[in-house]
């Protein structure tokens, strides 16, 4: 035994005095500003205070961090979630989507910053602790393949890969399609966004058996109106899933306005 466990070590030390002449060669940076830092993936101290992380109180429902007018709501959920629930379960989210967030997002999901899945997934896990505990399985929100085709990646699929390597979880992908394109839904209001994406979203079915049954937690970057997680969430419960929670990186401060 003592000759693999002396392998082992010198692997790790060779390990680490490759990733520090690296660290000398190109130190590590910040992902959003670029400032110098200790690690690579971590966030300077300007840019990590500038973050609004959501934490408790939430409506236990969708997550909406409540205002103080409605901290005794009923049964601790939000107006929204009383006078209209949603589809899934619960949702939960990291940040709050504000300029700091965007500054990681947007680069993120736009302009090829592949990277900050693993930046975006370690804030995720924490803030979404229980619904990973209670998750059999991971489930990104889809693109349509026109998206998909221009932009070259699914950014909610790298979150559920990077979320899959921290929880241990297994990932299915493609287990959601996009019957038809949709338009952008950021100019519509809550509505309209329910009526653009009815009928939009199944799941494929040669991944109908990997999700009868199953607790799933779907992944996306932004959760908005929650009209997307919604369509995702009847078309899982079609399908047979027992329960569907919502992971996201980031959400507006009310997911249902407008």
């Amino acid at each position: 035994m003592a000759a693999p466990e002396s392998a082992a070590r010198l692997f790790r030390l060779a390990r680490g005095a490759g990733r520090a002449a690296f660290d000398i060669l190109l130190p590590p940076t910040c992902p959003s500003c670029d400032a110098p830092v200790g690690a690579p993936g971590l966030l300077c101290a300007e840019c990590f205070s500038a973050l609004t992380m959501l934490a408790e109180p939430l409506c236990r429902r969708c997550g909406v961090p409540f205002m103080a007018e409605f901290m005794g709501g009923r049964a601790g959920l939000c107006p929204a979630c009383r006078e209209q629930p949603p589809a899934f379960d619960r949702a939960r989210a990291a940040l709050l989507y504000d300029a700091a967030a965007a500054r990681l997002i947007l680069p993120f999901k736009y302009a090829d910053r592949t990277e900050l899945a693993g930046v975006l997934a370690l804030h995720m896990a924490r803030a979404g602790a229980a619904l990973l505990r209670a998750a059999e399985l991971l489930v990104p929100v889809p693109l349509h393949r026109r998206r998909l085709f221009a932009r070259r990646y699914n950014q909610a699929a790298l979150l559920a890969h990077a979320l899959a390597r921290r929880s241990g979880l297994p990932v299915l992908p493609d287990a959601l399609v996009r019957r038809r394109p949709t338009q952008p839904l950021g100019e519509l209001g809550a509505a309209a966004r329910a009526a653009e994406l009815t009928g939009a979203v199944a799941v494929r079915r040669s991944r109908e058996g990997r999700i009868r049954g199953r607790r799933v937690l779907l992944i996306d970057d932004v959760l908005t109106s929650g009209a997307t997680a919604n369509a995702c969430t009847e078309a899982l419960r079609e399908a047979g899933a027992v329960a569907i929670d919502v992971l996201a990186a980031a959400r507006v401060p009310d997911p249902r306005s407008g």
